[in-house]
């Protein structure tokens, strides 16, 4: 999502429109594609320029993605495992869910606070520990951890950012392309590893059948 849309949205929705899509996006599939860590850093930005206030921003951010991931890990616990057995659509993607499996099971519990810094994985992974029936107090505990490192996080570094640099919204768009960055880079990455000899092979038979090669 563009910045420029970003922040009208932003405008748009105000601090209650936020932390409802900080919601979505912590456990809802529904809110697989949404903008989270670049949502978050604008809104704490315009916060730092009086679009929003910070003291509700914060909590309610806060508060929406702890919610968002227990909703997560609920529907996770409840369904079981027969979600892997529902037939592909425009928002779920079974590989989505395998992969946050398996980052789940790589990383056990500590990965409820490493999802929180992955697009795709972040919502799928409380899905997850719910279909595994993990602990739910060790769960929360997770959650909270990870929720406030993130939503405070991210929130505080765009207020801060934008309190600090005298006329950063001039600086606005790079910085927010690179927070875009950071976060889809590990999951590229991982893509990559699991993916690169075929993906490589793939363009490798494209390009020879490309007329003139």
């Amino acid at each position: 999502m563009p910045h420029f849309d970003l922040v009208t949205l932003i405008k748009a929705v105000g601090t209650l429109g936020v932390a409802a899509i900080v919601f979505t996006e912590s456990g809802l599939l529904i809110g697989l594609f949404l903008p989270g860590d670049s949502l978050l850093f604008t809104a704490g930005f315009l916060a730092s320029q009086g679009y929003l206030d910070i003291r509700w921003l914060v909590p309610l951010c806060f508060i929406a993605a702890v919610a968002g991931d227990s909703a997560g890990y609920a529907f996770g616990y409840r369904v079981g495992r027969s979600l892997f057995n529902r037939e592909d659509s425009r928002v779920f993607k079974r590989k989505h869910l395998e992969r946050a499996e398996a980052f789940f099971e790589k990383h056990g519990g500590k990965a409820i606070v490493l999802a929180r810094f992955l697009p795709i994985v972040r919502t799928c992974t409380p899905i997850v520990a719910g279909m595994g029936k993990m602990h739910y107090p060790r769960f929360l505990a997770f959650n909270v951890l990870g929720g406030f490192l993130w939503a405070v996080g991210v929130t505080m570094a765009g207020y801060f950012l934008g309190s600090m640099i005298p006329d950063v919204d001039r600086y606005l768009i790079p910085i927010v392309l690179f927070i875009i960055l950071v976060s889809i880079a590990p999951s590229a990455i991982h893509v990559w590893r699991e993916n690169g000899a075929e993906i490589t092979a793939h363009v490798r038979r494209r390009l020879a059948r490309t007329p003139g090669r």
